[in-house]
């Protein structure tokens, strides 16, 4: 499978991929996504999440769509965190779990990529170890999209007409 420079495979995951890579039952969605306008209460619940990785050591950050103010989106918090060594799950995982955080992915071929969905908020937790180029692209894009109206639009537009999409 071709990769590019950052590691991602260029070609989509098939059913057997993404079933390998869920941690317990994998629930396919077969709905219409409706995109949500940009709720001011996100980053306070961003924030809260963040507190609770903070207690445990693993450094945070938020990096989707509902990380830049004005962005229509699914309602769902992405919270970037950063370890040492995202493949070394002893040091990390068992801190998650016990704040109510679930392991629902697990991709040691893209970059050791793990993810959690959250206790009480919807939130999917993405881990990755420290120097990890993805990281910065995440955070870049992010940063990017705050900063440039006429391109926040046109990924809005986008993401409206994908919306429409099963």
């Amino acid at each position: 499978m071709p990769s590019r420079q950052d590691g991602s495979n260029s070609t989509p995951k098939s059913d057997e991929d993404l079933q390998k890579a869920t941690v317990g039952e994998r629930k396919p969605r077969n709905a219409p996504i409706t995109p949500h306008e940009y709720d001011s209460r996100w980053p306070e619940l961003f924030e809260r999440e963040a507190l609770c990785t903070w207690q445990h050591g693993l450094a945070s950050g938020t990096f989707g769509s509902t990380s830049v103010p004005g962005l229509c989106t699914k309602p769902i918090i992405d919270i970037l965190l950063v370890v040492t060594d995202a493949a070394d799950e002893t040091t990390y995982v068992s801190d998650l779990e016990e704040a109510g955080y679930t392991l629902r992915i697990r991709e040691p071929e893209w970059l050791e990529h793990r993810m959690f969905k959250g206790p009480d908020t919807d939130i999917n937790s993405h881990v990755f170890s420290k120097g990890v180029f993805e990281v910065q692209r995440m955070l870049g894009f992010r940063d990017w999209l705050r900063a440039n109206a006429s391109d926040q639009d046109q990924y809005a537009s986008v993401k409206r007409r994908l919306s429409q999409r099963e």
